[in-house]
C-alpha cells in the first residue's frame, strides 16, 4: 500500500522557521552617517539589559515588539537606498542591544552578505558569554560581520557597574575574542566628566586596547544630556543632570591618550 505521508526535511523546516523569524524593532534610519563607514541603513533593535546613566535612548531598554519584521522585510527596505551607500556604506544594527536577538542577527547578516551588503554590528557586548549556545552563534555571526562598533563604557569593573548596572569582565573578554578572530573593530568611549574623564582610567583603557590586534579606530564621544527629557517622559530619574559636557581640551586629551594605543598597531 502506498504511503501518502509527506516527508519534510529538517533543512526545509529550519529554513521555513528562519524565514518566519521576526525581530522586535525599535526604529530604522535610512541615511545614517555616524554608525560605521559611509552612508548606512541603521536598524535599532529593542531590548537592553544595561542601564547606562547617560543613555539617550532609554525607550529602547524594554523588549517591545510592537514593530515585528523579518530579515527579508528589512533587507528589502534597506536595498532601496543602496545607490547612496557607495563603496563603504551598508547596514548597521544597533539597539538597544542587538546581541539579545542573536538568532535574528545571524539570519539578517547571513542574508545580507549573500547580497554583498557591508554589515556592521554596534554593541556594548553585555550578553557575551563563552557558554553555549550563545558562543557558537556569536562565532558564526562574526563570520558574516564586516565591522564591530564596540562600546567600552569603563575600564574599571566596579566603576562600570556603577555606570551601567553591570560588571565588565565578559565585555573585555568579548573584545579579546574579537581580536582572536581578527574581526575589525572600532572602539567607542563616552567621555563623562567626573566618571570616565579621568586620566588614570583613560590610560588603563589605552593599555587594554594595546593588547588587541584588530582595532582600526577609536572614537571619543563627548557626553551630552540631550536624552534627559526621555527619562523624564518615562518617569525615570536622570542622575547626571548636574554634569556638563566635557571641554574641547579634555576631549582632545582623551583622544590623544586612547589613540596612542594604535601607534604600535
Amino acid at each position: 500500500m502506498e504511503n501518502n505521508n509527506t516527508f519534510v526535511s529538517t533543512d526545509t523546516t529550519a529554513k521555513t522557521e528562519q524565514s518566519l523569524r521576526k525581530a522586535c524593532i525599535h526604529s530604522v534610519e535610512s541615511f545614517g552617517s555616524v554608525d560605521g563607514p559611509g552612508i548606512r541603513f541603521i536598524i535599532f533593535l529593542s531590548g537592553c539589559k544595561m542601564r547606562c546613566r547617560y543613555c539617550h535612548n532609554p525607550d529602547t531598554w524594554t523588549m517591545k515588539c510592537d514593530d515585528l519584521r523579518t530579515a527579508d522585510e528589512l533587507l528589502q527596505q534597506a536595498l532601496r537606498f543602496r545607490a547612496y551607500w557607495g563603496k563603504e556604506g551598508g547596514i548597521t544594527v544597533s539597539g538597544g542591544e542587538a546581541l539579545l536577538q542573536i538568532d535574528f542577527m545571524l539570519e539578517l547578516f547571513e542574508k545580507a552578505k549573500a547580497l554583498d551588503i557591508n554589515t556592521c554590528l554596534d554593541t556594548a557586548a553585555q550578553p557575551f558569554t563563552r557558554e553555549e549556545p550563545f558562543f557558537s552563534k556569536f562565532t558564526k555571526l562574526m563570520s558574516f560581520t564586516d565591522l564591530v562598533l564596540l562600546d567600552l563604557k569603563h575600564i574599571d569593573s566596579e566603576e562600570h557597574k556603577k555606570l551601567t548596572g553591570w560588571a565588565n569582565e565578559n565585555i573585555l573578554d568579548c573584545a579579546r575574542y574579537l581580536s582572536q578572530l581578527q574581526t575589525p573593530v572600532w572602539i567607542r568611549h563616552v567621555l563623562v566628566p567626573t566618571i570616565t574623564d579621568n586620566d588614570t582610567y583613560l590610560y588603563g583603557l589605552r593599555d587594554f586596547v594595546k593588547t588587541l590586534h584588530n582595532v582600526k579606530r577609536i572614537e571619543v564621544l563627548p557626553y551630552h544630556g540631550m536624552g534627559a527629557f526621555k527619562w523624564q517622559k518615562l518617569g525615570l530619574n536622570y542622575t547626571l543632570d548636574h554634569i556638563d559636557s566635557p571641554t574641547r581640551t579634555r576631549v582632545e586629551n582623551a583622544e590623544n591618550i586612547l589613540r596612542s594605543a594604535l601607534n604600535d598597531v
